[in-house]
């Protein structure tokens, strides 16, 4: 999957070589980010507001203080999981002269022609946090998603083990089908529970993909798993905190929160309220300003006609190439390191530790 794989724990890492404005080999304007003499101006697209928190909460705020200190003009929009606003947006600043273009695509199809068609008017562009399968993108920021899948498999395994629960029924609840990050976090997990599956050590009983990773059809897709398993399920691998809060809402229900390990992903409140409850085992934190700044320096970067040296590259299994790419180190998280997030500012103590949560807080040194 990658070539000189190494992850960055912080931005700041990234040799610089000048990039000519023109040229046929790496100059020219779409592959540098237009003329120097240009005034930069970065456009960025976000995918939606309820698949997860982070986009709002996190990105938006932390990508554009990194543009505001480097005293760049930004543009930052969501496309709100529409795949016709997507573009319009995109199209939009385009003619509105943004010479790098950062994209979290809703598909790889969308995201290919939007990159596309900025290449094609000397735009620069770069995939942020997903891969866009088959497409042009000069850079792609993200993690290491497979790791990510592997410390969730790790994580459900261990919340089974010291629940000391034998021969456990296991239930996947998956990203998005059109995510190609989605499949990066299955395979890691796979690669931990495949094995337990073969062995008859744990048995699989339900294995579906959440179109769009929204979480209203999470809930009725981990219902229609429960019944079908007679009530009978011992584990959920959810691939992220929003899947995770659809199964345990399910769970409640049937009075089994707390009793069944769910894993999840982003280390959200809501997610990490949930591991303190103990109705969620364990989540994946991935510091995102480290994620936003290190695609914000490589962003300004070509706004200004230079081209950064990652150090790795990603392959695109469509496209064939090696895109050029930073990827960052995620961290398991689980009651007695919640603290780690907050002490990191990912979230805050005020922000966690409302109400009833408060006393949890105490409980996990959560200060």
């Amino acid at each position: 999957m990658r070539k000189g794989f190494l992850t960055f724990a912080a931005v700041g890492l990234l040799a610089t070589g000048s990039m000519a404005a023109c040229g046929d080999n790496g100059g020219s304007s779409d592959e540098a980010g237009g003329s120097n003499a240009k005034k930069p101006k970065i456009g960025v697209i976000l995918p939606d507001s309820k698949s997860s928190a982070r986009w709002e909460g996190a990105d938006r705020k932390y990508l554009k203080a990194a543009f505001d200190a480097a005293g760049v003009e930004s543009d930052i929009q969501n496309a709100q999981n529409d795949k016709t606003a997507f573009q319009t947006i995109a199209d939009q600043m385009i003619t509105n002269g943004v010479n790098v273009l950062m994209i979290v695509n809703l598909d790889s199809g969308t995201g290919k022609a939007v990159l596309d068609k900025a290449k094609s008017q000397g735009v620069a562009t770069i995939d942020y946090d997903r891969l866009t399968l088959g497409g042009s993108a000069q850079y792609y920021v993200s993690f290491d998603n497979e790791a990510v899948g592997k410390l969730q498999g790790e994580g459900l395994s261990k919340c089974l083990t010291d629940k000391g629960v034998k021969n456990p029924s296991i239930a996947y609840l998956n990203g998005s089908p059109t995510d190609n990050n989605a499949t990066l976090f299955k395979n890691g997990y796979d690669s931990v529970l495949k094995p337990k599956f073969d062995s008859k050590e744990y048995t699989k009983v339900a294995d579906d993909s959440v179109p769009a990773w929204d979480n209203a059809q999470a809930a009725t897709i981990f219902e229609q798993q429960l019944t079908k398993a007679g009530g009978k399920i011992d584990g959920v691998l959810a691939a992220n905190d929003g899947l995770g809060n659809a199964a345990i809402s399910v769970l409640k229900k049937n009075k089994l929160n707390g009793k069944v390990p769910v894993t999840g992903q982003d280390a959200t409140k809501e997610g990490l309220q949930n591991i303190l409850a103990g109705d969620q085992c364990m989540t994946v934190y991935k510091a995102v300003k480290k994620e936003a700044d290190a695609a914000a320096e490589l962003a300004i970067a070509l706004a200004k006609g230079e081209r950064k040296d990652t150090g790795q590259t990603v392959k695109d299994p469509e496209g064939g190439r090696d895109v050029p790419s930073v990827l960052l180190e995620p961290k398991a998280i689980y009651k007695d390191n919640v603290k780690d997030v907050v002490a990191d500012g990912y979230v805050t103590k005020e922000e966690l530790c409302t109400g009833a949560f408060a006393k949890l807080c105490t409980d996990a040194g959560v200060s």
